[in-house]
């Protein structure tokens, strides 16, 4: 069976997230084990991040 990557397309947002994951300390957790290891807490917290940026970028 054939192993296919899929090609990530890096909008604003994705970046936003890893700039955010980067600053959390979270980057090489994420690099090792992908999004899904994080804890609910680490997530809420890139979310709530990403929320207040939005806003803040907006205004």
């Amino acid at each position: 069976m054939e192993n296919k990557k899929k090609k990530v397309e890096f909008t604003d947002e994705l970046k936003m997230k890893y700039e955010i994951a980067e600053e959390l300390g979270l980057i090489e957790k994420v690099k090792c084990f992908g999004w899904g290891e994080l804890t609910a807490k680490e997530t809420g917290r890139i979310g709530g991040l990403m929320t207040t940026r939005k806003k803040n970028k907006s205004q």
